[in-house]
Protein backbone atom coordinates (compact mmCIF):
# COMPACT_ATOMS: atom_id res chain seq x y z
CA UNK A 1 0.00 0.00 0.00
CA UNK A 2 1.14 3.17 -0.94
CA UNK A 3 2.47 5.52 1.93
CA UNK A 4 0.38 8.34 0.22
CA UNK A 5 -2.86 6.39 0.99
CA UNK A 6 -2.01 6.10 5.05
CA UNK A 7 -5.53 7.44 6.11
CA UNK A 8 -3.62 9.10 8.69
CA UNK A 9 -6.60 9.57 10.84
CA UNK A 10 -3.74 11.17 13.08
CA UNK A 11 -6.19 13.01 11.98
CA UNK A 12 -9.60 12.23 12.69
CA UNK A 13 -8.03 11.72 16.71
CA UNK A 14 -6.36 15.01 16.23
CA UNK A 15 -3.20 14.40 14.91
CA UNK A 16 -1.79 17.58 12.64
CA UNK A 17 -4.20 20.89 12.90
CA UNK A 18 -5.46 22.75 15.24
CA UNK A 19 -8.43 23.47 13.48
CA UNK A 20 -10.21 20.45 12.63
CA UNK A 21 -9.50 16.55 11.47
CA UNK A 22 -7.23 16.04 9.01
CA UNK A 23 -7.18 14.28 5.32
CA UNK A 24 -6.64 10.68 5.00
CA UNK A 25 -3.84 11.29 2.83
CA UNK A 26 -0.29 12.05 4.45
CA UNK A 27 0.79 14.33 1.46
CA UNK A 28 -2.49 16.40 1.75
CA UNK A 29 -1.95 17.40 5.55
CA UNK A 30 -1.35 21.32 4.00
CA UNK A 31 -3.89 22.17 1.64
CA UNK A 32 -1.83 22.62 -2.12
CA UNK A 33 -0.93 26.08 -3.23
CA UNK A 34 -3.86 28.24 -4.43
CA UNK A 35 -6.09 25.66 -3.27
CA UNK A 36 -9.37 25.98 -1.03
CA UNK A 37 -10.63 23.30 1.28
CA UNK A 38 -14.07 23.65 2.60
CA UNK A 39 -13.83 22.26 6.66
CA UNK A 40 -17.16 21.18 7.93
CA UNK A 41 -17.69 19.34 11.25
CA UNK A 42 -20.87 18.33 13.85
CA UNK A 43 -19.59 18.00 17.63
CA UNK A 44 -22.39 16.36 20.44
CA UNK A 45 -21.40 16.83 23.82
CA UNK A 46 -23.25 14.84 26.74
CA UNK A 47 -21.95 15.94 30.46
CA UNK A 48 -23.44 14.69 33.86
CA UNK A 49 -22.42 16.28 36.92
CA UNK A 50 -22.95 15.53 40.54
CA UNK A 51 -22.06 18.20 43.63
CA UNK A 52 -20.91 20.75 41.29
CA UNK A 53 -20.38 23.84 43.30
CA UNK A 54 -17.61 26.21 42.01
CA UNK A 55 -19.07 26.91 38.34
CA UNK A 56 -16.54 24.73 36.36
CA UNK A 57 -16.98 24.88 32.63
CA UNK A 58 -17.94 22.52 30.54
CA UNK A 59 -16.18 21.34 27.45
CA UNK A 60 -16.97 20.56 24.14
CA UNK A 61 -14.20 19.74 21.46
CA UNK A 62 -14.76 20.87 17.86
CA UNK A 63 -11.60 19.41 16.54
CA UNK A 64 -8.44 18.30 17.07
CA UNK A 65 -7.00 20.41 19.35
CA UNK A 66 -9.94 23.12 19.33
CA UNK A 67 -12.64 23.72 22.10
CA UNK A 68 -15.49 26.04 22.47
CA UNK A 69 -16.15 26.07 26.52
CA UNK A 70 -19.81 26.56 28.04
CA UNK A 71 -20.31 28.25 31.32
CA UNK A 72 -22.17 26.76 34.03
CA UNK A 73 -24.10 27.91 37.49
CA UNK A 74 -22.88 28.03 40.84
CA UNK A 75 -24.49 26.15 43.27
CA UNK A 76 -25.88 23.03 41.13
CA UNK A 77 -25.84 20.10 43.58
CA UNK A 78 -26.47 17.79 39.75
CA UNK A 79 -26.58 18.76 36.38
CA UNK A 80 -27.05 17.33 32.99
CA UNK A 81 -26.21 18.70 29.91
CA UNK A 82 -26.78 18.23 26.10
CA UNK A 83 -24.65 20.58 23.53
CA UNK A 84 -24.25 20.70 19.87
CA UNK A 85 -21.55 22.72 17.88
CA UNK A 86 -21.71 23.16 14.03
CA UNK A 87 -18.72 24.56 13.03
CA UNK A 88 -17.89 26.01 9.52
CA UNK A 89 -14.56 26.91 8.17
CA UNK A 90 -12.15 27.84 5.09
CA UNK A 91 -8.29 26.17 4.43
CA UNK A 92 -6.04 28.00 1.66
CA UNK A 93 -2.44 26.58 0.68
CA UNK A 94 -0.17 29.84 0.28
CA UNK A 95 2.73 27.33 -0.20
CA UNK A 96 3.64 23.62 -0.79
CA UNK A 97 4.34 24.12 3.47
CA UNK A 98 1.65 26.12 4.54
CA UNK A 99 -1.79 27.29 4.57
CA UNK A 100 -3.99 29.93 6.28
CA UNK A 101 -7.33 28.98 7.78
CA UNK A 102 -10.38 30.49 9.30
CA UNK A 103 -13.50 28.81 11.25
CA UNK A 104 -16.63 30.04 13.59
CA UNK A 105 -18.98 28.15 15.28
CA UNK A 106 -22.42 27.88 16.29
CA UNK A 107 -23.47 26.49 19.96
CA UNK A 108 -26.66 24.68 21.12
CA UNK A 109 -27.17 24.25 24.02
CA UNK A 110 -29.86 22.25 27.03
CA UNK A 111 -29.01 21.62 30.63
CA UNK A 112 -31.12 20.55 33.49
CA UNK A 113 -30.40 20.97 37.11
CA UNK A 114 -31.80 20.43 40.48
CA UNK A 115 -30.68 21.09 43.99
CA UNK A 116 -33.01 21.29 47.59
CA UNK A 117 -34.48 24.27 46.03
CA UNK A 118 -35.91 22.34 43.42
CA UNK A 119 -35.21 21.55 39.20
CA UNK A 120 -34.80 23.65 36.97
CA UNK A 121 -33.78 23.97 33.13
CA UNK A 122 -31.75 25.96 30.27
CA UNK A 123 -31.27 25.98 26.34
CA UNK A 124 -29.77 28.02 24.02
CA UNK A 125 -28.76 29.06 20.74
CA UNK A 126 -26.03 31.19 19.92
CA UNK A 127 -22.78 32.39 18.23
CA UNK A 128 -20.00 30.65 19.71
CA UNK A 129 -16.27 31.62 18.62
CA UNK A 130 -14.21 32.86 15.51
CA UNK A 131 -10.66 31.94 14.46
CA UNK A 132 -7.81 32.21 12.51
CA UNK A 133 -4.53 31.02 11.80
CA UNK A 134 -1.68 29.55 10.39
CA UNK A 135 -0.54 25.61 9.97
CA UNK A 136 3.00 24.62 8.24
CA UNK A 137 5.16 21.51 7.43
CA UNK A 138 8.07 21.44 9.26
CA UNK A 139 9.61 18.53 7.50
CA UNK A 140 8.12 15.83 5.73
CA UNK A 141 8.16 12.04 6.73
CA UNK A 142 11.47 10.07 5.72
CA UNK A 143 14.30 8.83 7.60
CA UNK A 144 12.92 10.70 10.82
CA UNK A 145 9.09 11.77 12.22
CA UNK A 146 7.54 14.94 9.77
CA UNK A 147 7.24 17.92 11.79
CA UNK A 148 4.31 19.89 11.80
CA UNK A 149 3.31 23.50 13.83
CA UNK A 150 0.18 25.11 13.82
CA UNK A 151 -0.76 28.53 15.98
CA UNK A 152 -4.20 30.07 15.79
CA UNK A 153 -5.87 33.11 17.03
CA UNK A 154 -9.56 33.94 18.59
CA UNK A 155 -11.03 36.87 16.32
CA UNK A 156 -14.02 36.66 18.42
CA UNK A 157 -15.57 35.03 21.53
CA UNK A 158 -19.11 34.71 23.22
CA UNK A 159 -19.62 34.39 27.32
CA UNK A 160 -22.07 34.65 29.01
CA UNK A 161 -22.37 37.91 28.90
CA UNK A 162 -19.98 39.84 26.75
CA UNK A 163 -17.75 38.88 23.88
CA UNK A 164 -14.15 39.40 23.37
CA UNK A 165 -11.81 39.76 20.49
CA UNK A 166 -7.90 38.82 20.38
CA UNK A 167 -8.04 37.41 23.78
CA UNK A 168 -7.13 34.15 23.25
CA UNK A 169 -4.79 31.98 21.55
CA UNK A 170 -3.19 28.47 20.50
CA UNK A 171 -0.20 26.77 19.44
CA UNK A 172 1.50 23.22 18.85
CA UNK A 173 3.10 20.88 17.27
CA UNK A 174 2.11 17.33 15.31
CA UNK A 175 5.04 14.89 14.62
CA UNK A 176 3.95 11.52 12.87
CA UNK A 177 5.93 8.25 11.58
CA UNK A 178 4.35 6.53 8.88
CA UNK A 179 5.16 2.40 8.85
CA UNK A 180 3.04 0.69 6.10
CA UNK A 181 0.28 0.35 6.61
CA UNK A 182 0.73 1.98 10.34
CA UNK A 183 0.92 6.08 10.93
CA UNK A 184 2.17 7.10 14.59
CA UNK A 185 0.95 10.25 15.54
CA UNK A 186 1.85 12.63 18.88
CA UNK A 187 0.40 16.17 19.08
CA UNK A 188 0.88 18.62 21.77
CA UNK A 189 -1.23 22.17 22.06
CA UNK A 190 -1.18 24.90 24.90
CA UNK A 191 -4.00 27.31 24.90
CA UNK A 192 -3.30 30.81 26.79
CA UNK A 193 -5.93 33.03 27.53
CA UNK A 194 -5.76 36.61 28.73
CA UNK A 195 -8.48 38.68 30.85
CA UNK A 196 -11.26 39.68 29.46
CA UNK A 197 -14.65 41.30 30.80
CA UNK A 198 -18.11 39.40 30.72
CA UNK A 199 -20.35 41.68 31.94
CA UNK A 200 -18.53 43.74 34.83
CA UNK A 201 -16.69 41.37 36.10
CA UNK A 202 -13.34 40.49 34.71
CA UNK A 203 -13.06 37.14 33.36
CA UNK A 204 -9.68 34.68 32.90
CA UNK A 205 -11.05 31.41 31.56
CA UNK A 206 -8.55 28.81 33.02
CA UNK A 207 -5.48 27.68 30.58
CA UNK A 208 -4.94 24.27 28.70
CA UNK A 209 -2.40 21.92 27.81
CA UNK A 210 -3.31 18.34 25.93
CA UNK A 211 -1.02 16.07 24.72
CA UNK A 212 -2.64 13.50 22.18
CA UNK A 213 -0.23 9.93 21.05
CA UNK A 214 -2.68 8.09 18.34
CA UNK A 215 -2.14 4.90 15.75
CA UNK A 216 -3.80 4.61 12.53
CA UNK A 217 -4.34 1.73 10.68
CA UNK A 218 -5.19 2.10 7.13
CA UNK A 219 -8.13 -0.96 6.60
CA UNK A 220 -7.62 -0.27 2.44
CA UNK A 221 -7.17 2.85 0.32
CA UNK A 222 -10.28 4.23 1.41
CA UNK A 223 -10.96 3.09 5.17
CA UNK A 224 -8.80 4.29 8.32
CA UNK A 225 -9.06 2.50 11.85
CA UNK A 226 -8.03 5.21 14.53
CA UNK A 227 -7.13 4.81 18.37
CA UNK A 228 -5.57 6.52 21.11
CA UNK A 229 -5.90 8.89 23.99
CA UNK A 230 -5.88 12.71 25.09
CA UNK A 231 -4.59 14.31 28.21
CA UNK A 232 -5.33 17.56 29.24
CA UNK A 233 -4.47 19.97 31.91
CA UNK A 234 -6.81 23.37 32.74
CA UNK A 235 -6.26 25.98 35.45
CA UNK A 236 -9.18 27.01 36.80
CA UNK A 237 -10.94 30.24 35.53
CA UNK A 238 -10.68 33.07 37.53
CA UNK A 239 -13.55 35.91 38.10
CA UNK A 240 -12.33 39.38 39.57
CA UNK A 241 -9.26 37.23 40.05
CA UNK A 242 -10.96 34.22 42.56
CA UNK A 243 -10.56 31.00 41.00
CA UNK A 244 -13.41 29.31 40.35
CA UNK A 245 -12.83 25.62 41.62
CA UNK A 246 -9.16 24.05 40.92
CA UNK A 247 -6.56 22.82 38.12
CA UNK A 248 -8.62 19.99 36.61
CA UNK A 249 -6.50 17.12 34.80
CA UNK A 250 -8.39 14.26 32.28
CA UNK A 251 -7.30 10.87 30.21
CA UNK A 252 -9.74 10.40 27.45
CA UNK A 253 -10.13 7.69 25.05
CA UNK A 254 -10.84 8.50 21.20
CA UNK A 255 -11.81 5.86 18.84
CA UNK A 256 -12.23 6.98 14.84
CA UNK A 257 -13.13 5.69 11.24
CA UNK A 258 -12.11 7.50 7.95
CA UNK A 259 -13.96 6.83 4.99
CA UNK A 260 -12.14 8.47 1.38
CA UNK A 261 -15.63 9.44 -0.27
CA UNK A 262 -13.24 10.38 -3.49
CA UNK A 263 -10.39 12.06 -3.72
CA UNK A 264 -11.80 15.77 -3.25
CA UNK A 265 -13.82 14.31 -0.20
CA UNK A 266 -13.23 12.50 3.32
CA UNK A 267 -15.61 11.88 6.38
CA UNK A 268 -13.95 11.57 9.57
CA UNK A 269 -15.97 10.10 12.47
CA UNK A 270 -14.38 10.79 15.99
CA UNK A 271 -15.63 9.49 19.24
CA UNK A 272 -14.57 10.64 22.91
CA UNK A 273 -14.69 9.17 26.32
CA UNK A 274 -13.83 10.37 29.32
CA UNK A 275 -11.64 7.88 31.41
CA UNK A 276 -10.41 9.88 34.20
CA UNK A 277 -11.71 13.22 35.22
CA UNK A 278 -14.86 15.17 34.60
CA UNK A 279 -17.20 12.96 33.40
CA UNK A 280 -18.99 13.06 29.47
CA UNK A 281 -18.48 11.98 26.15
CA UNK A 282 -18.39 14.16 22.68
CA UNK A 283 -19.14 12.49 19.12
CA UNK A 284 -17.55 14.28 15.84
CA UNK A 285 -18.15 14.10 12.35
CA UNK A 286 -16.34 16.08 9.99
CA UNK A 287 -16.42 16.42 6.23
CA UNK A 288 -13.43 17.67 4.31
CA UNK A 289 -13.64 18.74 0.89
CA UNK A 290 -11.08 20.30 -1.85
CA UNK A 291 -12.22 22.81 -4.41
Amino acid sequence: MNKARFAAALLALGAASAHADLPLTVEDLITDKGKVKLDVSLAYANSDRQGVSTAEPITVQTGATSFVTLPTLIGESRGNSDSVVGTLGLRYGLTGKAEIFARTSYLHSSSRASDVSGTSSHSENRFADAWAGINYQFKKDDDTPALLGFTEIALREKHEKSSSSFKSALVGLTTYKAIDPVVFSLTTAYRFNQSRKDGEANYKPGNLFLLNPSIAFAVNDRVTLTTGMQWSNRQADTWDGKAQGFRRTSSDLLLGVGYGISKESTLNLTFKSNVSGSNGADLRLNWLHTF
